[in-house]
């Protein structure tokens, strides 16, 4: 593991000194089609909220490179990445991510160890540690097919984007307090324990991941609330109301 992140490491620091990113002017109308046809939290905003959505897009463009490992990578596959980012900051229109250069997209599953060859590649996303360190990587497959269903529960680009948030305070522990005020604390606890008793239980619709721990809750509510908000507030309405008011 040790050699593949350095290696990757390596390769990107070179890439950093010798090919400067390149930066993004202005919004381009043709993502606006793209977004509209393939990203249903875009299609839902009003006419006044989506310009706001497409600046994000611009801002994550700027900041943060999206680079596809041994595949070639087109514009949708970039906007899908930033509409992954987007969509939970999108209550926070002054907060960006600091904690994180560079998206590698891989052609699909991978292990701990980032290898796509082998056995045990159950990985679809990862936020990457160490010599990985502000890295993310997520399966391009798995990206596209959590906005291909926009019903279901899972979106892995999301997922990944809010474990981000949550390590934003330095803890990855379920409790995103950059971004929660202080009386919302003890209440999202209480409920995000309640919340993992009850899929134990088998008492839950959530994704039975979430029992993992209270990271891994925080991250696969968040895919539920963004992706059906409707289901999720009739399942799970002391969650989505702490989700709602939280901020």
């Amino acid at each position: 593991m040790i050699f593949t992140g350095l290696m990757l490491f390596f390769g990107f620091l070179i890439k950093w000194i010798f090919f400067p990113k390149k930066k993004f002017q202005a919004f381009d109308e043709k993502w606006k089609k793209t977004l509209q046809d393939k990203v249903a939290f875009y299609q839902k905003l009003s006419d006044s909220e989506k310009p706001r959505f497409e600046a994000a897009v611009l801002q994550f463009f700027n900041d943060v490179d999206i680079t596809g490992i041994e595949i070639e990578i087109d514009e949708t596959d970039r906007l899908l990445v930033a509409a992954s980012a987007v969509i939970p900051l999108f209550g926070f229109p002054k907060w960006r991510y600091r904690n994180i250069n560079e998206v590698l997209l891989y052609q699909g599953s991978f292990d701990q160890d980032y290898k796509t060859k082998g056995s045990d590649r159950n990985v679809l996303g990862m936020v990457g540690s160490g010599a990985m360190n502000r890295m993310m990587i997520l399966s391009k497959p798995a990206l596209h097919q959590g906005f291909r269903t926009p019903m279901g529960k899972s979106n892995v680009g999301i997922h990944e984007f809010v474990h981000l948030l949550d390590m934003a305070d330095g803890a990855v522990d379920g409790l995103p307090q950059v971004l929660m005020e202080q009386q919302y604390v003890l209440p999202w606890l209480h409920e995000m324990h309640e919340g993992i008793r009850d899929i134990k239980k088998r008492d839950s619709n959530i994704n039975p991941y979430g029992a993992t721990n209270e990271a891994e809750f925080l991250s696969v509510a968040a895919e539920y609330f963004f992706n059906q908000p409707e289901h999720f507030e009739k399942k799970h309405p002391e969650l989505f109301d702490l989700i709602i008011t939280a901020p």
